[in-house]
């Protein structure tokens, strides 16, 4: 039962990466921008959450406003921060979106504080059930159910609508894309927006497991999902969620099996292991051979 219990952990972290690996990798495959300023996408709403806590609301309610904190956020990003250097090249684009992390960090740090805050959740979160041997916790449960519905809306969104085949056009080809007549700015607002969804998701969850809020909470998750959107293979948003599964397993299975002694290495020896596997597969699992056009 010991290996289950792993494996239901494993599958609710990674569940996590994957949609922050979903969220950088959907704008990268339109604009090959790596935004680590996504990692503010999580901290934003999160503070929400904790301004919402300090005026009462229930849970629900704070949460839901978190997850429109989240998409205005992006969106508001992407309006006053990128498109002004949308031409620009690829490296000025990641000097922004490191500048812009930088400057969201310190306003909270400066506003608010640069200490930690506790957000109490529901007792009803917190709670723990056992199923088959298993001990399961609602919030394992939550964030398995928000990555699976989260992974087959976004599947019917880039599939069956009309702005998720412009997105995947423009994935393919941008400059094409805009000769037929497609809004750039429409295609490029919607993937922000559906980022900053995701990021908002994985910021409920990631505050349901931890209970705090500080300034720089994002930076970790999203520095995670960078490495497993490149073990997928940039470009591929089933890559990037494979990515964040495979990235969930590998940290639980060295948290459960590692000595005390080196359990201190956990994250080094994680990093390790992907750039070995990026050794192998210098594209990542499903990355082509040319990701970034001349």
């Amino acid at each position: 039962m010991e290996t289950g219990q792993q494996i239901l952990n494993a599958i609710s972290l990674g569940g996590i990466y994957a949609l922050l690996a979903l969220g950088l990798a959907i704008v990268f495959s339109i604009l090959h921008l790596i935004n680590f300023a996504h990692g503010e996408l999580i901290t934003l709403p999160a503070y929400a959450m904790y301004g919402m806590y300090l005026l009462g609301l229930p849970w629900v309610a704070f949460a839901a406003i978190s997850i429109l904190v989240g998409v205005v956020a992006a969106l508001a990003m992407e309006r006053i921060a990128f498109r002004p250097v949308r031409d620009a090249s690829p490296a000025t684009l990641l000097l922004t979106s490191l500048g812009l992390s930088i400057i969201i960090q310190s306003l909270l740090q400066m506003l608010i504080s640069p200490r930690e805050r506790a957000v109490p959740q529901p007792d009803w979160l917190l709670d723990s059930f056992e199923v088959a041997g298993l001990r399961v916790q609602a919030v394992q449960l939550l964030a398995i159910g928000v990555t699976i519905v989260s992974l087959v809306a976004l599947t019917l969104i880039m599939q069956r609508t009309r702005m998720g085949i412009a997105m995947r056009a423009a994935a393919e080809d941008f400059d094409a894309t805009r000769l037929m007549g497609i809004s750039a700015n429409r295609v490029i607002a919607l993937a922000f927006a559906i980022s900053g969804l995701l990021a908002s998701l994985a910021a409920i969850l990631l505050l349901a497991r931890r209970g705090t809020v500080h300034p720089s909470m994002g930076l970790l998750p999203v520095l995670k999902a960078f490495v497993a959107t490149v073990l997928g293979g940039f470009g591929s948003l089933a890559g990037a969620a494979v990515g964040g599964f495979l990235l969930g397993f590998l940290e639980v299975a060295l948290r459960a099996w590692l000595p005390q002694d080196v359990a201190g290495f956990t994250e080094g020896i994680l990093f390790a292991i992907v750039g070995f596997l990026l050794f192998l597969r210098p594209n990542g699992l499903f990355g082509r051979a040319e990701v970034v056009r001349a």
